[in-house]
């Protein structure tokens, strides 16, 4: 039975709705069962064929299989997994914090899962074809928030000047991790928001 049909979709669901724990979605290795008509928006926007998901409960049980495979962006359940688009990444970060007493950086993504940015859930930065700045945080595996114009604001208005590998760049601190943007010449050369 064809995913893209009503019985499809629920046995989809069926599949996904209790499973609960993400940490297997990564180790799942199901058969491939082509694509739906399923995209993510660039606004964070779950849409499925034509319409917008409502239901927010919806939205976070499918990102709670979402997962990238190479290029392509996958809804994982024990017994099947299919395609969906995704137009730049899964998720938003919303809000952002400090810790005060570690330095490090916090977000919140719209679906609510909270990163730690370190080492191993970095930020990166990226130039769209406009010349747009666009920042990125890892939320999981390969999943990626891109931050909200409001965010980007308030993150640049933390970043600082260090010496790395004897050049002088921008960048942003979180705990003892440093993420730099753009060497400084650059950095003060061009206005990346």
């Amino acid at each position: 039975m064809p995913i893209d049909t009503p019985q499809g979709l629920a046995r989809l669901l069926s599949a996904a709705e209790g499973l609960g724990a993400r940490e297997g979605v990564d180790k799942w290795n199901p058969p491939d069962c082509g694509c739906i008509d399923m995209r993510i928006g660039a606004d964070g926007v779950w849409i499925y064929q034509g319409t917008p998901i409502g239901r927010p409960a919806l939205v976070r049980l499918f990102a709670s299989i979402l997962r990238r495979e190479g290029d392509r962006y996958v809804l994982v359940t024990p017994v099947e997994k299919v395609g969906i688009k995704v137009d730049d990444v899964p998720f938003l970060a919303v809000e952002m914090a400090r810790d005060s007493a570690t330095g490090q950086l916090h977000f919140r993504t719209n679906l609510d899962d909270a990163v730690v940015v370190n080492k191993d859930f970095p930020l990166r930065f990226s130039i769209d074809a406009g010349g747009g700045f666009r920042p990125y945080v890892k939320v999981r595996g390969d999943l990626w928030a891109r931050l909200t114009r409001a965010l980007v604001a308030d993150l640049l208005a933390q970043a600082e000047e260090r010496k790395v590998d004897g050049r002088s760049v921008v960048g942003i601190a979180s705990g003892d991790a440093f993420f730099p943007i753009a060497e400084t010449a650059a950095f003060y050369s061009e206005d990346p928001a």
